[in-house]
């Protein structure tokens, strides 16, 4: 017989690489995200005995988006500066100028923007599902993603149709 802390050490092995990736998505910064993502996987152990068996994934990348829409609402974090950029970890996977054109770019959209472009394109949500993780509407979830892809497509700029598979 396993105990939830058990069952929710398990959880957290499986799941915290891909929250944090999409913490990374949101935050465009490996640090913060790790602390976004200690964060979120501390509401949810906290709520984990009245959760259990009830769409963890769905609730753990909410508390995740939340988290850090939050964190953008505070201050702390526009008074720290770091000195210089630590190396990131070098992907085997797609090409590296494309990806770090697209961070770079995802990085100038607005939080709520951010969040959904990450939530519908990144973890292939529906427009429901991202309208419940951001507890709005669905016609918030598209009005947001449209502004996103306009500020993408303006950022990136004859980059945009190279990047997006079909040239949207």
């Amino acid at each position: 017989m396993t105990t939830g802390g058990d069952d929710f050490s398990a959880y957290f092995a499986a799941r915290a690489h891909t929250l944090r990736a999409t913490a990374y998505l949101l935050c465009g910064d490996w640090h913060r995200a790790e602390d976004i993502t200690q964060t979120a996987m501390t509401k949810l152990y906290l709520a984990w005995p009245r959760l259990r068996d009830h769409g963890m994934d769905a609730y753990a990348r909410k508390v995740v988006v939340r988290t850090f829409l939050a964190e953008n609402r505070r201050l702390w974090h526009r008074r720290e500066h770091l000195t210089h950029e630590p190396p990131e970890p070098v992907s085997d996977t797609g090409d590296v100028t494309q990806r770090l054109l697209v961070e770079a770019a995802l990085a100038t959209v607005p939080p709520r923007q951010r969040a959904v472009l990450v939530l519908r394109y990144w973890n292939d949500l529906s427009v429901e599902d991202t309208a419940d993780v951001l507890e709005c509407s669905t016609g918030t979830v598209k009005s947001q993603a449209a502004r996103g892809i306009a500020a993408l497509r303006k950022r990136l700029g004859p980059h945009f149709d190279m990047l997006s598979k079909d040239g949207r």
